[in-house]
């Protein structure tokens, strides 16, 4: 009885329920090992009715996506930091159907085709009518540095974002802006008929005109730096990298006919694209193939100081190291994820280690800097014995051109005990015999399999090699022979270059950065030996004529008004007409020897001669006030007497000559196999649509501290403002 009394108070009114739970948990202890589990599912399960609702953010929502978001403390979900989205919880939030959302872009594009037809029936269509292009491929629209409207037929648009109120934008564009949701697009590109549309920021471009971007790029830029697949097609560039996507898009634009503003509007997305990927860290090694084609086709600027082709060199080389390209078959080692090695791969990755180490080299050279070169096991031809190190014979040639530069480089400018860091006199001319020797025996072993582009770089590497001549003692005995030596150099590359125009085609226009910066060199070098006692050794007539066809070429080299190239070459002109002719009067039978072939600038290696001209000139341009600006609005002609001559490059042929007695000056005629038409360059070339505030007659023309052009008036761009990264200490 007391048992059963004690009993029933623990199944009384009070708590009955809890106690049976708690009753039936203890119980079960004896009675089934499996019954812990299922309380503790139960617990579970109530502890889990307890937590508050958890809820996707508004852009997962959308999509109907799986959202990570977390409330407290916030944190954004992944997939809108991925997207650089806006990630919140709005509790009034709907979902926009896309049916809905599709037929409003439909109406909106049949109410942009409407203001299309009648922008068209304004005297706006009289001028995209010229283009002979179909009108889906037109889009027109002001800049606000042109005095007219610029039509693109290039099937070329510029998005909303770059177009003012007043101007309209066709239904491509309208396609662009309607599709730049924000529900995870990146705006990169958008479909047509199934092809993409390309986009970088304001351009877009449609996919006829990139294949056929693509195809001016093989054609007429890739034979110079041989080494991308011609047979990948650009959606498998653009898969590898957009930076080399959007980097062969703006080689093949510098001289696209259809569009000559393309390039302009390139340069600044692209640029900004290139810091913005060199920022992401790591890096692909087809950002490195990217590099090396801007650092051989720079975009154009008319300013030294913003040039920043020799820090991206710089950057890389190191990105490439950093990668592990320079022992392509040990990439495990320089990555924290396994690496399985593909033999197509590891080829291509030699491949671009050797380009790099190129592309390195010209640059130090053309610059006149030293070279960040790495000529180790992977590219030594003793090396490795694996098929796939086994260089391309075209870029095998071209690589040992340039290993021979670097050891002139090296041989010649790199002495620790010299702070401008040439070798004794002594010294210096046994070096240049034995490196002469072994120009000869790499001439003799690419004899029979060079051709024209590789011979070109060869003629370049031995001017390289004479250019070391200014450096020479006057009173030295062999100076004499140096200095012919030289002058032979120099009359072979500028020979070379001239003949790639009948050769292989008009292709000097298309010829790399580093060929135009030797061009210079060497015109500087014909221009710094017919105003000395030398020019009673050489045929004056003849280096008259190559002179002058030099600046000519020089002209047709550059691809924007104003830039470096057009700047130089008329500083040449007015070099030549301007300099000093004291030293003319010497005769053929005259044994003396003057030193007006001695450099003041002497820390640029073979380039001290161009930056020691250039100097010269602007310390005389600033004497006499002269202004650089106005003479590019009339090239001069180097044989007048006037400050100018008023010449273009489409009438010049028939001008007759300051000097009497000659019925035609051939000095301002362009070199027959130079013609304007084949060098891509417009007849209206100068700089007519400067703003007169900017033709000040004491401005400074160079850069004080990088001693060399820098011009007032930019192009339609800054690489400061396009990059926010100002680049230091290049001239």
């Amino acid at each position: 009885m007391g048992g059963t009394g004690h009993s029933s108070p623990a199944v009384g009114s009070d708590g009955l329920g809890h106690v049976k739970k708690r009753n039936v948990a203890m119980a079960g202890l004896d009675s089934s090992p499996g019954s812990v589990d299922e309380a503790e599912d139960l617990d579970q399960r109530e502890e889990k009715k307890r937590q508050p609702v958890k809820r996707a953010c508004n852009e997962c929502r959308q999509q109907k996506l799986r959202c990570d978001v977390v409330q407290d403390p916030w944190t954004d979900c992944s997939r809108c930091r991925r997207l650089r989205l806006g990630c919140k919880i709005e509790s009034n939030f709907k979902r926009v159907g896309k049916r809905s959302r599709n037929a409003e872009m439909e109406r909106e594009i049949i109410e942009l085709r409407k203001q299309i037809a009648s922008v068209q029936a304004s005297p706006v269509a009289s001028i995209s009518q010229q283009q002979q292009q179909p009108p889906s491929l037109r889009s027109a629209h002001v800049t606000p540095k042109q005095e007219s409207t610029h039509v693109s037929p290039a099937g070329v648009y510029q998005t909303p974002s770059a177009i003012s109120s007043d101007q309209y934008m066709g239904s491509h564009e309208a396609v662009a802006s309607l599709l730049d949701l924000r529900s995870g697009y990146d705006g990169s590109n958008f479909m047509r008929n199934g092809n993409q549309f390309k986009r970088i920021e304001d351009v877009v471009v449609v996919p006829e005109r990139v294949t056929e971007l693509f195809d001016l790029f093989f054609m007429f830029y890739h034979p110079f730096l041989p080494f991308l697949d011609r047979q990948r097609s650009p959606d498998d560039h653009y898969t590898a990298s957009p930076l080399l996507f959007w980097t062969i898009i703006s080689v093949g634009a510098r001289r696209y006919q259809t569009d000559t503003h393309l390039l302009n509007s390139l340069a600044g997305p692209v640029t900004r694209l290139v810091w913005s990927t060199l920022a992401d860290i790591p890096q692909s090694y087809h950002v490195v193939k990217a590099l090396c084609l801007l650092c051989s086709w720079p975009f154009p600027t008319s300013s030294t100081s913003t040039d920043p082709t020799f820090m991206l060199c710089g950057m890389m080389m190191q990105v490439a190291m950093q990668l592990g390209l320079h022992r392509p078959s040990h990439t495990q080692d320089f990555s924290k994820f396994r690496v399985e090695l593909i033999e197509e791969e590891l080829r291509d990755k030699v491949r671009t280690w050797a380009i790099c180490n190129v592309v390195a080299q010209r640059v130090a050279t053309g610059y006149g800097q030293p070279p960040s070169t790495l000529y180790d096991w992977t590219l030594l031809s003793s090396g490795p014995m694996d098929p796939n190190f086994k260089l391309p014979e075209d870029i095998k040639r071209r690589l040992d051109i340039e290993m021979f530069c670097d050891k002139v480089t090296r041989a010649l400018y790199t002495n620790r005990r010299d702070p401008v860091g040439l070798c004794s006199d002594q010294e210096r001319l046994s070096l240049i015999s034995f490196l002469s020797r072994d120009f000869d025996e790499l001439e003799e072993q690419l004899k029979s399999k060079t051709d024209a582009i590789t011979d070109l770089y060869l003629r370049a590497a031995n001017l390289h090699l004479h250019l070391s001549a200014f450096f020479d003692d006057t009173t030295g005995r062999d100076y004499r022979e140096r200095l012919l030596s030289l002058y032979v150099a120099t009359t072979s590359f500028l020979e070379s270059t001239m003949s790639l125009e009948t050769d292989v085609g008009p292709v000097l226009s298309y010829t790399p950065y580093y060929v135009y910066q030797m061009m210079v060199a060497a015109a500087c070098t014909l221009l710094k030996l017919c105003k000395s006692f030398f020019a009673s050794h050489i045929d004056m007539e003849y280096t008259k004529s190559l002179f002058n066809r030099t600046i000519w070429a020089i002209r047709g080299v550059s691809v924007s008004s104003n830039d470096l190239p057009e700047r130089l070459a008329e500083v040449l002109a007015q070099m030549w007409r301007m300099g000093s002719t004291q030293h003319q009067k010497a005769t053929a039978n005259s044994a003396e020897v003057d030193d007006s072939l001695m450099l003041k600038v002497r820390c640029r290696m073979s380039m001290s001669l161009l930056f020691d001209s250039v100097w010269r000139w602007r310390e005389d341009a600033q004497t006499k006030g002269r202004n650089i600006e106005a003479y590019l609005k009339n090239p001069t002609n180097p044989d007048s007497n006037a400050e100018s001559s008023a010449s273009s490059s489409a009438g010049v042929a028939g001008r007759t000559s300051s000097t009497p007695g000659i019925p035609g000056d051939p000095s301002l005629a362009p070199a027959p196999m130079l013609a304007q038409g084949s060098l891509g360059v417009s007849a209206a070339s100068g700089v007519a649509n400067l703003p007169s505030g900017f033709l000040e007659p004491n401005y400074e023309v160079f850069d004080p501290l990088n001693w060399l052009l820098d011009g007032l008036v930019d192009l339609p761009y800054s690489y400061s403002a396009m990059s926010g990264i100002e680049s230091q200490g290049i001239a």
